[in-house]
């Protein structure tokens, strides 16, 4: 018997929610892609919103709302609503449901489903829905990078005459690093943009002062840098410090460490190579140039090794469930740094082959990570949580500022 698709039903949406839109039967399929996504556990008790710490009257945390979007097929609502950004996921909701829905998880799924939905490329889907498309995407462009080296520079058999500040000449070096770059920020700032008109653009019905971009910028830059939103994921009143003394900053304070050593690091290599790099034997260990290298690389590796035991151990909620991509990212970033201390060892010690092809690895690993799982995977999501939270105060400082002008027009009509 021919299967006969039932048509999407026209929507009337509520004043505010981003437009009409048409009500989609498929979306609840779609969204279980990306993970887990239980509509039928919940029993819209609202005890995740209750055990929020970050959860107030001014950023209210969610899931009932979005599990009904998705259950009822509103997709418009779904990309217009800022809720999942705002979740750190500390786990206090899932562990607090009395029916195992798994709130905080079902906010993880919704992060991979939107990160896809503002990626144009596609890309992000096919990595997040298929294991075989990442992987074969890892291992095509190592392949390329593989490929390329070996027409420009060769497989040498033996080290004689060879030198190893010539191995790739540093103009060559700092010209892929700023392609890198250069690519990985286009394809960011367009996925944000894409972000912005889904959010904020799409919202017909709301007026936003261009003030109010300006003004709230100071508070996106320091979400970015610090991710302050993960400290604040207590409902403990003791002070900050004790807190701190009692190790419930682990969490927040492994992932500052691990995201600074990446950003520093990264932004060293590419756009302060030769100064980075420059005579290692002329720097002592208290150079700031000795200083970056060995904050960043001590950060990597801490970071990634605590979030891959936490992931193996599943000892808490935050890594409970692992998708494939939080796998690979850490893994690649792991063996990044490890080939980069390798890379130096060979150096210090006069090892040009061998420094030769452990360089070689690691533009094979290192490459694929920033190409492909930087800007389509887990983590973009560093660069979508504090725009999302600039997106949502623009978007609630406008409302305030709406309802003020409205009641004032009222009032003048009334006198």
């Amino acid at each position: 018997m021919k299967k006969v698709e039932r048509p999407a039903r026209r929507i009337q949406p509520k004043a505010g929610a981003g437009g009409e839109g048409w009500a989609d039967p498929k979306l609840l399929k779609e969204v279980r892609k990306y993970g887990k996504f239980d509509t039928n556990a919940c029993l819209n008790c609202g005890g995740c919103t209750i055990t929020c710490a970050l959860s107030s009257n001014e950023t209210s945390f969610s899931p009932r709302r979005c599990l009904q979007y998705v259950r009822t097929g509103l997709r418009e609502r779904l990309l217009n609503n800022l809720g999942p950004w705002l979740c750190y996921y500390c786990g206090d909701c899932s562990t607090s449901c009395p029916r195992q829905a798994d709130p905080g998880e079902t906010m993880m799924t919704l992060r991979r489903f939107l990160t896809a939905q503002y990626d144009w490329t596609g890309l992000a889907k096919k990595l997040y829905t298929s294991k075989v498309w990442e992987f074969g995407a890892i291992f095509f462009l190592a392949g390329i990078v593989f490929l390329v080296w070996a027409l420009l520079l060769g497989l040498p058999t033996s080290s004689e005459g060879m030198l190893f500040n010539k191995l790739a000449p540093a103009n060559v070096v700092h010209f892929v690093d700023m392609v890198v770059a250069i690519l990985l920020a286009g394809l960011l700032l367009s996925f944000v943009f894409n972000m912005y008109l889904k959010t904020l653009i799409s919202d017909k019905t709301l007026k936003i002062p261009l003030k109010l971009y300006v003004t709230e910028m100071g508070n996106m830059v320091f979400n970015f840098l610090f991710q302050w939103r993960f400290s604040e994921c207590e409902k403990d009143p003791e002070s900050f410090f004790k807190r701190l003394r009692e190790g419930k900053y682990n969490y927040w304070i492994i992932h500052f460490l691990l995201m600074s050593s990446y950003a520093l690091l990264f932004l060293m290599i590419v756009f302060f190579l030769s100064w980075f790099q420059g005579k290692d034997e002329s720097y002592h260990w208290w150079n700031i140039q000795r200083i970056v290298g060995f904050y960043g690389t001590i950060g990597l590796i801490i970071g990634t090794i605590y979030f891959l035991i936490r992931r193996i151990k599943k000892d808490n909620e935050k890594s409970k469930f692992s998708h494939a991509t939080d796998w690979t990212f850490l893994i690649l970033l792991l063996l990044t740094t490890l080939t980069g201390i390798a890379i130096y060892i060979c150096r210090i010690n006069n090892a040009p082959l061998v420094g030769f092809y452990m360089y070689l690895i690691h533009l094979m690993v290192a490459i694929p990570m920033l190409m492909i799982e930087v800007p389509f995977s887990k983590w973009a999501h560093l660069a979508y949580r504090p725009v999302a939270i600039y997106f949502y105060r623009i978007k609630e400082k406008a409302t305030q500022l709406q309802m003020q002008n409205e009641n004032k027009l009222s009032t003048t009509e009334v006198k």
